[in-house]
Formats: structure tokens, sequence, C-alpha cells
């Protein structure tokens, strides 16, 4: 059987460029398709850069604002969204060039059309072409998804790239959604001056983490003035005079808000209807995300998938992690290892932020594993305190004999930076012990982690 090519990372993306990169490196004849009017990927172009980027100017504002609080006068400050937009595109265009050269660097070959399956080992391409390789590697990632809720697919709105494509301040905004592009995007909207009513339908925002800490980042938006509703049921969305009216059910009332935008941010969903997954043996779960074993292989074992499009978790390090391990797979890498699910990072950049590490509370529970927690609040903490960073707090969770780190959970001030304190201890397979017999300077915010981890030292009796 002929072959045009031993590998095929189909998207160009975090997932299909770290994996034809990686495959390159291995000696693979490597091609990425990929026929995006942009390169790049998600990541750079319409999602953690450009979101990131809007929201650290919208702290600075906040920050600005918040000048009193400080003993500072600062007679005004504003959002100028023309000059945010200017520099938001800047910065991305510069991301984007970077990605754009990797991809041109002459590595692999890049092949810009999009693609579909005619049979297990054959693409066929837009541009007429028919490729054939004996391997691919399936990155597609993500589109936005058109949930079931009456009266949106006949309504105009907004998605998370309309959004982070703004040069004006809307005046308001109707949020539907909980999840972590809804509230980071609200937060935005909300400090750069748009009124904001975010709808969720779940009891609380931010439903893939714990109540505890989803309740105070729900709080942090309701004060700085976000009208949140959450435990609701939508009714109807429909064009109003002022723009959308939204009509739903909250704690047995029918409520109506109205709002010049909706914004739609129900979440995303895998993106290959166009790849003809079935002509290639592939087969996806429920969600629509592609069935893969632990060495990211499909139900077609010679392809492999990664990122958003398989799961189990749309993060991009685990998508690089993902297409680097099934290029390598690919290559007969011998000793390879599975990606490690008891490691995983996962950051909400709202204000505070969402931080958590390996195996939580919840998980733990439902294993039957026994464990030790211990936690410590923002508020009690002289760095956070003289910071005016009170919300949130500090939890490690350990396993109960040795003491060895199982996960940890922060919601605060830089809780994303902070959580990598745990990073490499938890890799390590350290114990509280080993953690409380490393430095920690004062005053910091970082010293807050050993507050917990005393704790649990005090309960443990090292062997």
């Amino acid at each position: 059987m002929k072959f045009d090519y031993d590998f095929v990372a189909i998207g160009g993306g975090s997932a299909g460029f770290n994996a034809a990169r990686v495959a390159a490196d291995s000696g693979l004849k490597t091609a990425i398709v990929d026929g995006a009017e942009d390169l790049g990927g998600l990541c750079i172009l319409k999602g953690c850069m450009p979101s990131k980027t809007l929201l650290y100017m919208a702290e600075v504002l906040h920050l600005a604002q918040k000048a009193k609080s400080f003993g500072l006068k600062i007679p005004s400050a504003r959002a100028d969204m023309k000059a945010i937009h200017a520099r938001k595109k800047r910065i991305i265009d510069e991301f984007a060039s970077y990605r754009q050269a990797a991809l041109n660097s002459g590595k692999f070959d890049l092949i810009r059309a999009h693609a579909r399956f005619t049979d297990p080992h054959t693409l066929a391409l837009s541009n007429g072409r028919a490729l054939r390789a004996r391997h691919f590697l399936i990155g597609t990632g993500s589109k936005i998804s058109l949930p079931a809720v009456p009266g949106l697919a006949e309504i105009k709105f907004w998605t998370s790239d309309d959004v982070l494509d703004l040069d004006f301040i809307p005046p308001s905004v109707i949020v539907l959604g909980g999840g972590i592009v809804a509230c980071e995007l609200t937060q935005f909207l909300n400090r750069i001056g748009t009124r904001v009513v975010l709808i969720q339908r779940s009891a609380h925002i931010l439903r893939d983490h714990s109540e505890a800490a989803a309740k105070v980042v729900q709080q942090a938006l309701v004060d700085e003035g976000v009208e949140l509703f959450a435990g609701t049921q939508i009714q109807s969305l429909r064009p109003d005079a002022r723009g959308v009216a939204a009509t739903f059910l909250h704690d047995g009332k029918i409520l109506t808000r109205r709002a010049a935008f909706l914004f739609n941010a129900l979440g995303r969903e895998p993106n290959t209807a166009p790849l003809n997954l079935a002509a290639a043996g592939v087969t996806s779960r429920a969600d629509g995300q592609i069935d893969i074993n632990r060495w990211q292989q499909t139900s077609a074992p010679h392809i492999y998938a990664a990122g958003d499009c398989s799961g189990p978790h749309e993060i991009v390090h685990t998508a690089i992690l993902q297409g680097e391990l099934a290029a390598r797979h690919a290559a007969k890498v011998k000793a390879l290892k599975p990606v490690d699910w008891s490691l995983l990072l996962n950051v909400v950049f709202t204000d505070p932020q969402l931080a958590t590490i390996g195996r939580l509370e919840r998980e733990l529970d439902e294993a039957g594993t026994p464990y030790l927690v211990a936690s410590y609040p923002f508020n009690d903490h002289g760095k956070s305190i003289l910071m005016e960073a009170n919300y949130g707090y500090v939890k490690v969770i350990a396993e109960p004999k040795r003491g060895r780190i199982l996960g940890a959970e922060i919601v605060g001030k830089d809780a994303g930076e902070l959580i990598h304190a745990f990073s490499g201890p938890l890799a390590m397979k350290a114990t509280v012990f080993d953690l409380l017999r490393a430095p920690w300077y004062h005053p910091t915010l970082a010293e807050i982690v050993t507050y917990p981890l005393e704790e649990l030292a005090g309960s443990i009796s090292p062997s």
C-alpha cells in the first residue's frame, strides 16, 4: 500500500502542531492539513491569549477604579475600547505570526485545505487532491455549540469570538451560561462598563468545580455589580425594542431581563462533523468527542485524536501532551507513558482566580479513597490583606498515613500562579513534610499555602 506520508495531523492548533513537530523529529514523513482562513489555532486566535489579554487590561482598570481603597487619588479611569482592541490585536498578531512561522518552518509539509476521510487511510482535500497516510492525528478542536434553548436558534446572538473582538463598550449584555468562558468574559464586560445579566441553568456557576470555590467567584461577580441568576430554566428568548429579552424561571418566579445584546456562552462541541469519521471507522461518544484509548488511538488504531475533539479535558497544555504522545506512539518510541490525569491542572481566570491540581474531594469521595484536607482563607493572610485581595482560600488534600500531596484547590488572588507551588511536588509524589522543608518568603502570597500544610502535618505522624 503506497502512502504519501507516515503521519498527517488534521488541524494545526495546539494538538496538531505539536504532534507534527514531534512526528517529524522522530523521523516520520509528516504533514499538517489545515484549511482555516487564519492559522494559529483556537488558543492563539480566539481563546486563551486574546481573552487573557483583555482580562488583564480590565483588571488594571478595576484596580485604578479602586484607587480610593489604597489611599490614592485617581480622578477617573475608564476603558478606551478602540485602544484596548488595537493592543489586543497587536499582541495576538505577534503570537499568530510566531506560530505561522513555525508551521512554515519546513520541518513538515503544510497543506492549506479542508479534509474529509474517504477510507481509513485516505483524505479527500478541498483543493481536489487525495492524500494517503499510515497514521493520522485528528486535532480539529471545537466550535460554538447551539443548545436547544427556546428561541436561541431564531435570534441574533454573540459568541465568544464577537466579545473578544469588540471595539466599543456595549451598554448591556445578557450572558447565557456559567462556565469558564461565560464567567471570565462576564467580568470583562462588567469591568469595562457594560451592564451584565448572567443567566445560568445549574445551581451555581462553574459547575465542574467545587460548590465552595464557585460560590467565591459568584460572590465576587455579584459584588462588582453583575446581576446573576443561577438555577434557572429559560422559557423564551426573543427580539426586543432594546435588543433582546430573556424570560426564565428562577426560584419559582417567571422573570424577564432585557439588554442590547445576547452572548451565547453555553459551551463548545467537537468540530468533527465535516471529517466523515464513519468512512475511517472512527467512533464518538454521546457528547460528540472521539473515542480514544490511553495512547490517544481511536477505534481505528492508526488514527489518533487529541485536544478538544477528544477530551476528556479541553485545556491547551493537555492537548499538547496528547498530541506529542500520539506522535511518539505512531513512531513506536519505547517506554511511553500515557497522560497522567492525576496531575490535572486547571485555571479559571476570573478575579479572584480559581485553580485546581490533582485529585480533589469529589473524585476521592467517589472512589472511596481516604484523605485529609485543610484550608486557610485569604482574608486572614498578611500579603493578601494589604493587597485588598480578601476573597477565597487555599485548600490542600493529602494522603492520611504519610501525608503525600493528592491535590490542591485555590480560589483567590493570582491562584493560577500559586497553584504551581504544587505542580512539581505532586509530580514527584512529595509529602506535606517535604513542602514544609522548603523556604517560603515573608510577606508573599505564596506563603499562604504553608498554613494548610502545617495543619495537615499536625494531623499526620510521619513514619
